[in-house]
């Protein structure tokens, strides 16, 4: 009868577009096992049900097994009641997989209520531990899109998602010592199988950026019959649909296809708008390939940045031009050969056919290069904090694969408006600023500077931002000036490309009851290696690797604990062009990327940066860090407030090797109260800076990150040693 059943079932949902995957020869199947499957909707336990191999025990949480229609459904199943903080119900189970049975767990214990992951009890790893069963983990995928789940208002709900069922491979589940003594930690091993499932469920390693778009809006462009949601929306206040981006794209790659070869490097010189949202994603839908370029770093880098690229072409705006006073940057491209086209001028050369046509590819939901893969999507440059900046080039796999990574461990969906400042010319404005909430279906507000402090509070008290990306420069400057109740609709912030110091946090907690979370990662990454959520956050640390990154810590001469981090995955780069070796890319050696930062990882995964390798100062052939060093002059300035900037260099010394220099804006600062204070903390002599050269303000890139190299070119020549 209970077989009887199952086909029945099966037969009706593979009717429904149901379909399941297993991984493994069902002839290998453990005895005993758990299954760990996340929890999307009341149909979960009857879809697993009539699909998985063999005869599970079933252990449902309340809100299921008080469904009659559950009960009724799976009468010839073997069900009970389980409570995951019950010990006796954990101890009933465990008998039973002892017994040599396997069971089906829901690790999160109720149903998603934002689509994503939530909270995960440690109830399965107790269970797989205690009877020394494997784990066989299972995702659900689709059904948080239907009726029967609790995402409404959340996600858009259709009457017949397509539902697919990932079955992984039994994994071996044994906890190391350290964990047996810590059971909060139990559902972090849970957790860390439940994300990659996450992951590789939603990542499609063969797809465009523009395909994705076009993906993303087939779920999330209508509500009803006629209304179209407002996505985008930049300074001009003009909201936006999916529709409306996709046919600008569609109307701007099609002119510049005419203009261009295939694979042809396109430079944007553009601030952060609707306007170049379209401009990019219509290069990329008729694989011509934007190169973002950094309009912060003066004409003559612009210039040096367009050679490495080997770019014809650079597209831009007279409006942003004249507002930007840029007109120098402008005439020294055109100087140097490279034709500038202006997007205002092509509003004449753009016909009603063009736009008709672009409607029509759009109803069709055509596009014209639906492959991505490995090819090229943008061009980037590094930011230069080790010399002179690199044109970094990103496939669409590598952009797409590290938002699907992003929103494995954290989840936006509609109700969620996320305010971008960060210029998409640098990698975590362009990935996570920009395309990652455009991807998941939530709103996205695009404004062209992050220093306009007074303007953004306002501008996010206004629509009411619920996420926010920046640096630790800006968030303390947004902090400083906007009012308590600016920021009372955030849900969370991320902050990226420098650390995020402890006053800053502390500041935001204090003022707004927000938390802010740190990441971590490079251009060469796409840019996010590793990040804290808010299921697991730890202070002081960077989080945790995003998921399929492999990593090794390489040990360092002079450096005792901890190594250099190389991480590989999906979303490590294609390789540098070098500005000597202009449009030549130069992959990485068996794809590992060195990022050149010294960290240590805790038993758990946490992962802490120590120093980065070219941050350190070789005094008498001693090995010193200038973040130390950094941090010790923040410390002992404490008294004098958090206004002042500072910034530690090393510089060529005859007779030591190097020596450290101190510039700052706080004059108040002495060599005596910084030898006072390295003396009654019991630090090395090696940490007091030998000079220490006052300067009204210190260099930083477009992101607020200090820029160091510069800096450092300033005091060389300052105290006369570039000669």
């Amino acid at each position: 009868m209970r077989d009887f059943i199952r086909f029945c079932l099966r037969t009706v949902f593979k009717f429904f577009k149901v379909r399941c995957n297993i991984l493994f020869d069902e002839n290998t199947l453990p005895t005993k096992a758990v299954y760990v499957s996340n929890h999307v909707s009341y149909l979960d336990p009857i879809i697993l049900f009539a699909f998985l191999p063999g005869d599970p025990v079933f252990a449902l949480n309340g809100h299921l097994y008080r469904n009659k229609w559950i009960r009724f459904i799976m009468k010839t199943a073997d069900i009970m009641p389980f409570n995951p903080i019950d010990p006796g119900d954990l101890k009933e189970l465990i008998a039973k997989i002892d017994s040599g049975r396997r069971c089906v767990m829901f690790a999160e214990g109720r149903i998603t209520e934002n689509g994503g992951l939530m909270k995960i009890y440690e109830a399965p790893g107790l269970a797989a531990d205690k009877s020394k069963a494997p784990i066989i983990p299972v995702w659900i995928s689709g059904l948080q899109y239907g009726y029967f789940s609790k995402t409404k208002g959340k996600l858009p709900h259709r009457p017949l998602p397509r539902v697919l069922i990932t079955v992984k491979n039994p994994v071996k589940f044994r906890l190391k010592d350290e964990l047996r003594r810590q059971r909060d930690h139990i559902s972090n091993e849970v957790y860390m199988l439940m994300r990659e499932m996450s992951f590789e469920a939603v990542y499609n390693d063969n797809i465009s950026l523009f395909a994705q778009l076009m993906k993303t809006a087939k779920v999330h462009s209508k509500k009803g019959l006629l209304r179209r949601p407002r996505f985008v929306e930049d300074i001009n206040r003009v909201p936006n649909s999916y529709k409306d981006i996709i046919i600008k794209s569609y109307v701007l790659g099609k002119y510049f296809k005419k203009q261009t070869q295939p694979e042809e490097h396109v430079a944007l010189l553009l601030p952060n708008s609707i306007a170049t949202l379209c401009t990019f994603f219509g290069l990329s839908a008729y694989e011509r390939i934007p190169v973002m370029l950094n309009f912060s770093v003066g004409a003559k880098n612009i210039v040096s940045m367009c050679k490495t690229a080997v770019v014809k072409k650079v597209i831009t705006s007279h409006l942003f031009i004249r507002n930007a006073k840029m007109e120098p940057v402008v005439e020294e491209l055109k100087n140097n050969g490279f034709e500038v086209i202006y997007l205002e001028d092509l509003r004449h050369k753009i016909g009603l056919w063009s736009k008709i046509n672009a409607f029509l590819r759009y109803k069709i939901k055509r596009v014209p290069h639906r492959e991505g893969g490995n090819k090229k999507a943008v061009i980037l440059f590094t930011s230069g904090s080790e010399g002179a900046p690199k044109a970094v080039v990103l496939s669409h796999a590598n952009i797409i694969s590290n938002i699907k990574q992003m929103s494995s461990i954290e989840t936006i969906n509609v109700t969620d408006t996320v305010f971008n400042a960060l210029p998409m010319f640098h990698s975590f404005g362009l990935t996570v600023g920009t395309l990652f909430p455009l991807f998941e279906g939530a709103k996205l507000f695009l404004y062209p500077s992050p220093l306009h402090y007074r303007i953004i509070s306002e501008i996010v008290y206004e629509i009411g931002a619920s996420v926010m990306f920046g640096t630790d420069t800006f968030f303390r400057g947004y902090a400083k000036i906007a009012h308590p109740i600016d920021f009372h609709n955030i849900r969370f912030m991320f902050g990226g490309a420098e650390a995020i110091k402890p006053d800053t946090r502390n500041m935001w907690v204090e003022r707004f009851g927000v938390r802010v979370m740190e990441a971590y990662g490079s251009t060469e990454c796409s840019p996010v290696v590793t990040a804290n959520n808010r299921i697991f956050n730890r202070f002081g640390s960077i989080g945790k690797l995003l998921p399929k990154i492999q990593y090794k810590i390489v040990p360092v001469d002079g450096i005792e604990k901890g190594g250099e981090l190389w991480v590989k995955g999906p979303n490590v780069m294609m390789g540098y062009i070098m500005p000597d070796n202009p449009g030549v890319l130069v992959p990485l050696k068996d794809g590992w990327y060195h990022t050149g930062d010294v960290v240590e990882i805790d038993e758990i995964g946490f992962v802490y940066i120590k120093d980065r390798i070219k941050r350190f100062a070789k005094i008498g052939g001693e090995m010193v860090s200038l973040n130390a060093v950094d941090e010790m002059v923040r410390k002992a300035c404490e008294k004098h407030g958090t206004d002042y900037a500072y910034g530690v260099v090393a510089v060529p010394h005859e007779s030591k090797g190097e020596q450290i220099v101190l510039v700052t804006n706080n004059k108040n600062i002495t060599q005596e109260c910084l030898h006072n204070y390295i003396r009654n903390n019991g630090m090395s002599e090696l940490y007091l800076p030998r000079i220490i050269l006052y300067h009204e303000s210190l260099p930083v890139f477009a992101t607020g990150k200090a820029d160091n190299v510069t800096l450092k070119k300033q005091v060389m020549e300052e105290l006369g040693l570039n000669k």
